[in-house]
């Protein structure tokens, strides 16, 4: 198996800063290159993200978990950018979750998080979430940290409890899930400054924030309240489907190449394909 350590080590080494930093979000090889030649700390991978990159389809929970994990380390074989993923509810209950872990793991991620929504949608719910029990909840961290191999991989507990439960019960299952023993906390869905402080009185484990509010998008704020990692979203893979749509609107309306919006230049394509690197492997291996 590859050795994966030195990126998770990176990623403990974010959680133990006092910083505050937003990942890239990512979505293939190329994406999580150009995000790591940017600078990025970290990249995160989505569950909503990959149902639309594997299967152009919605968040919906029809994404496999074979399928999510191959895209992960499609990803993490590319370079050396540390990767959160979401592995939404580990695909079924405790054991699934262990079955998750243990395949993330070898697909090379450096986190993920678990979390308690009820998934997928169950006949006759509508469109309102719900959660699973704390105790279900607790039974999947412990279930997630048992199936762990490498001590340096990251397990977060998340909970979308501040978007529909509210923030109090967000806070019980945060405690909960950190006695369990998770590395991090990730919230979703915190949109103020006073209840992102009642869970920074509780909470002592590091806090990664998504689609938090506005108010909060101040990382020296941020970062005084334990948070380490918060989202900016997923507007990247937004971006680059708008750029394929426009493009080829054009060209199938006639519009000549040239005129069409700018495209990556060859420099920049040479350098997230790696051509340098195959170049050499070239002359080093095939005689020139």
């Amino acid at each position: 198996m590859a050795d994966w350590s030195k990126r998770r080590k990176r990623f403990r080494a974010i959680l133990a800063d006092d910083r505050c930093v937003h990942p890239g979000s990512v979505f293939d090889p190329m994406s999580a290159r150009i995000a790591e030649d940017l600078g990025f700390e970290c990249g995160i991978f989505a569950g909503s993200v990959a149902s639309m990159v594997v299967l152009g389809a919605p968040d919906l929970i029809v994404l496999t978990l074979s399928e999510f994990a191959e895209q992960a380390y499609r990803i993490n074989r590319a370079g050396e950018l540390p990767l959160l993923v979401d592995a939404d509810h580990g695909y079924g209950n405790a054991l699934n979750v262990m079955r998750t872990v243990e395949e993330l793991e070898t697909a090379g991620v450096a986190a993920l998080s678990i979390e308690d929504t009820v998934l997928p949608r169950p006949f006759g719910a509508g469109e309102a979430a719900a959660l699973v029990s704390i105790e279900e909840g607790i039974g999947k961290m412990k279930a997630a940290l048992a199936a762990r191999r490498d001590k340096d991989l990251v397990i977060a507990g998340r909970t979308s409890a501040p978007q529909i439960t509210g923030i109090d019960d967000a806070i019980a299952r945060a405690a909960a899930y950190e006695a369990a023993g998770v590395d991090a906390i990730f919230l979703v869905g915190v949109k103020t400054r006073a209840d992102l402080d009642k869970v920074a009185a509780k909470i002592t484990v590091p806090l990664i924030l998504g689609s938090a509010g506005g108010e909060l998008m101040d990382r020296d704020y941020l970062a005084s309240r334990g948070v380490r990692i918060c989202l900016q979203g997923h507007r990247p893979i937004a971006a680059a489907v708008a750029a394929v749509y426009e493009t080829l609107k054009g060209l199938r309306e006639g519009v000549p190449a040239s005129e069409l919006p700018k495209a990556a230049s060859a420099e920049l394509m040479k350098q997230v394909t790696r051509e340098g690197d195959y170049a050499r492997w070239s002359a080093d291996f095939l005689g020139g």
